[in-house]
């Protein structure tokens, strides 16, 4: 099957792999309709390279029709139409009785010190191969997968694997009263759902980023944008929108890729130059983050209020602004997204002949798999509007 590889830091190849079979009785396996490419992947193009091994099959976004399926899987079968979760969780150890499934004690990486396996994520994460591929294999197939219903295109159920749970906890996790206004800094894809979340349940929304493109994107589901590059002082403009207290609720949906730290870029590109066995322990024991994005949030949030924190940070030495966090008796709230917790409360609004979520023309990018190397680089230097992209297999 052809499948998109890592092959070095910026270096992504679509190569001729083995097909996957099964390998429990609980497993199954699906050809890959659509498949995502996410902001996280990114990750895995440059700062996690330690982590990677050539050859490494990456993507964690994929929906399919089942293909085979092992002797004890009941709940699925072959020709269903099934989205995957990104997180590989097994729904039956303590956290995911819980709903905590992203910390599934079944898959949990305990050498690495890390939650639940993820797909086609790095060593950090299981080195399971991923969905960016014709064909994938499916663990713990009587739990994982979401069956969804034939009819509306892919486009419609394929957030689901990520996207949309994601941008959902994140909303969840923001606790916005009734009448409370959340600010969403960054309108990538995480950010620009998590508005159209918020929107869609009634609350006024503020979104943050630089690229005119995205503020376009999100005024034109009803949110309201602030250009971060046009103001001087960005958490006093916020302020000055919200009675002078700032938002109830914000929700950083930028991590680890935020501008404005120089001093992590550097470090970041340094360890690319190191051998990966000590490349790896700096950047677990000693990695520091590009932080503008938490520090805003921090700074923008009111007094009592909550920062939901979603994008992706992978440092241990992040300075944080305790006394400013202590003083405004701020609540913090993040994590992966626990992909099952969520996606039976989301699957109606995708059912839902009015799409209001606007999942059908989501995507500004529908590309053949053979197109991934260039759209990792596009999408990276947000070139070319590229603000989602779906890979048709």
């Amino acid at each position: 099957m052809k499948a998109v590889t890592w092959q070095g830091p910026k270096d992504m190849r679509v190569e001729e792999v083995p097909d996957p079979t099964i390998e429990k009785p609980t497993d199954a396996i699906i050809r890959v309709t659509t498949t995502g490419l996410c902001g996280s992947d990114l990750h895995l193009y440059d700062p996690l390279g330690p982590f990677m091994t050539a050859g490494d099959i990456v993507g964690h976004e994929p929906m399919g029709i089942v293909e085979e399926i092992g002797s004890e899987v009941t709940e699925i079968k072959v020709g269903d139409r099934v989205v995957v979760p990104f997180n590989i969780s097994c729904g039956e150890c303590w956290t995911c009785r819980r709903g905590l499934h992203s910390q599934c004690e079944t898959t949990q990486n305990r050498e690495s010190g890390t939650g639940a396996s993820l797909l086609g994520y790095s060593k950090l994460y299981g080195q399971v191969p991923g969905g960016q591929a014709e064909l994938l294999r499916v663990q713990f197939a009587n739990f994982l997968p979401i069956k969804v219903p034939e009819g509306p295109s892919d486009d419609r159920f394929v957030y689901l694997s990520d996207v949309l749970p994601t941008a959902w906890q994140a909303v969840r996790y923001a606790d916005l009263p009734d009448d409370g206004v959340l600010l969403v800094m960054g309108a990538g894809p995480i950010g620009d759902m998590a508005a159209r979340i918020a929107l869609h349940e009634g609350h006024r929304v503020i979104v943050a980023d630089r690229v005119p493109e995205r503020l376009q994107r999100v005024r034109e589901v009803g949110a309201e944008t602030i250009d971060i590059d046009e103001v001087d002082d960005f958490a006093a403009e916020v302020r000055d929108r919200t009675s002078g207290r700032g938002a109830d609720s914000v929700i950083d949906a930028v991590g680890m890729e935020a501008h404005g730290n120089p001093v992590a870029e550097t470090m970041i590109k340094a360890v690319g130059l190191i051998p990966d066995v000590a490349a790896r322990k700096l950047m677990v024991n000693a990695g520091i983050d590009r932080l503008a994005a938490l520090h805003a949030s921090i700074d923008a949030v009111r007094r009592g209020g909550t920062v939901s924190v979603v994008g992706v940070y992978g440092g241990a030495t992040d300075p944080m602004p305790m006394m400013q966090m202590f003083d405004k008796q701020i609540q913090l709230r993040m994590g992966q997204a626990n992909v099952r917790r969520w996606s039976d409360d989301i699957l109606p609004l995708l059912t839902d002949d009015s799409d209001p979520l606007g999942t059908e023309t989501f995507a500004t990018h529908r590309l053949p798999l053979t197109d991934a190397p260039e759209a990792y680089a596009k999408f990276r230097d947000k070139e070319d509007g590229m603000i989602k992209v779906v890979f048709k297999p």
